[in-house]
Order: C-alpha cells, then structure tokens, then sequence
C-alpha cells in the first residue's frame, strides 16, 4: 500500500541494529518508505494497525520470534500481506516451517542487497497483478482466484500468497505438466531463489491438498516439472 506520496512502503523487522539500518537504508534509497521492528511484539502492533506492500522478518527476534509472528498474521489477522524470511537458518526443514505458517520467500544471512531488492520487487509485483476472475476446478479442488479461496471436497484450504500463486498456475495448466524452470521463472521472475524454495512449496501443497484426501492431485514428473490432474500417480 504505496503512501501519499507514492512510495512503497515495507516494514523491516530485524534486531540487529547495524543490518536494519544497512537494509533501512537501501531501501530508502530506492524510495520506499520503511518502518523499523526490532521485537515480534512491536513487529505484530506495526503490521495490524499500518498497511505494507511487504514485511521483512528475521526469525530470531527477541519475545516473539519471526515464525510465531508469521503464523499470528496469517492465521489470526488474515493477513495477506507478502512476507520475505530473514534468518541465518539454512536447513530445508527451517524453510519449510517457514512456508507452511505463511511466509512467501527465504532468504539466508549474509545476502547481497540487490538479491533482496529483486526478490523483494517480485513479490509486489505478484500480489499487485492483474487476477483474471476465474475458477479453476480439478476433481474435487477448486480455485477461486477472485476471492483468493482455495477449497478440496468443500473445505476450505488456507494457502500463502505465494503457495496460491503456483496452484494457479499448475491448475491454469492442468492437466499438463509446468516446467520447474517455467514455474520458477512466473513465481520468481529472473530471480529464481535457490533450489529448495519451489520443493518446499510443493511440499507444503501436497500437504494440505493431497494427504488429508484419498485421491492425489499433484504429481512431480521426473526431469520435466509438476502438474496437477485427476489421474495423479
């Protein structure tokens, strides 16, 4: 939500206070316009009561850490709000915790500030675009993308942003398979994140689509992608 003056505005939640003024700094050079948290307390109070095109979060904060503070915005605030990870946490299963309370993008400690500025451009310019409204329907699973509601057998499917984004498209296509590169590519734009990211998206779609159902919808095709289709192996 770009202020009165135009600028986009982010809210930084770090507690290192050299790397937020570093980042804080960056990114008013570029002419957003930034808050600062340096608690998870502080960093829940900012993200309710102000509006953000995106929030970046440690994961280490003193009180309330950055994954409890992604979970209470996702699943208490409904917040729907682009979330970009900071933490020096590099193992899969950290980043898969991550996207399953919510978080949209990871990224691991020390970065080069043009990597956080891309990915940080690219995850406005996702949730900012043009939604055609449509619904998509495989099977029992359908994809509202006008109301942004996902649900499997009439159950509703509580999604990412991000997680959204490539269901849609896997669905858009079906029953066709998407290439990896090809998902990365829409997702991320020309900067793709490192390998694990999409695997542990697509790992936290099976998990809330596929597992608590009988039938599979979404299938990995060895050496070419995913899709996602009624006759699911």
């Amino acid at each position: 939500m770009s202020d009165a003056t135009g600028k986009r505005r982010l809210l930084l939640v770090e507690d290192n206070r050299d790397l937020a003024a570093t980042v804080g700094e960056f990114f008013e050079n570029e002419l957003y316009g930034v808050d600062f948290a340096a608690d998870g307390l502080s960093a829940l109070h900012l993200a309710v009561t102000e509006s953000y095109d995106v929030i970046i979060l440690d994961i280490n904060l003193p009180g309330v850490d950055g994954m409890e503070v992604c979970r209470r915005l996702r699943q208490d605030a409904r917040m729907a709000t682009p979330i970009l990870m900071l933490t020096a946490r590099d193992q899969v299963e950290d980043k898969i915790q991550g996207f399953e309370l919510g978080a949209d993008d990871y990224l691991v400690k020390p970065f080069d500030m043009r990597e956080l500025s891309a990915r940080v451009d690219a995850l406005i310019r996702r949730e900012k675009g043009d939604v055609s409204d449509m619904v998509f329907a495989v099977a029992d699973l359908e994809l509202d993308t006008a109301k942004q509601l996902a649900t499997r057998a009439g159950k509703r499917i509580n999604l990412s942003p991000r997680s959204f984004e490539i269901l849609k498209i896997l669905m858009r296509a079906s029953p066709n398979v998407v290439a990896r590169r090809d998902l990365e590519k829409e997702i991320w734009g020309d900067e793709p994140p490192d390998s694990d990211s999409l695997r542990s998206h697509m790992y936290n779609l099976r998990r809330l689509i596929d597992r608590p159902f009988d039938q599979p919808l979404i299938e990995t095709v060895p050496g070419r992608g995913y899709r996602i289709s009624d006759d699911a192996q």
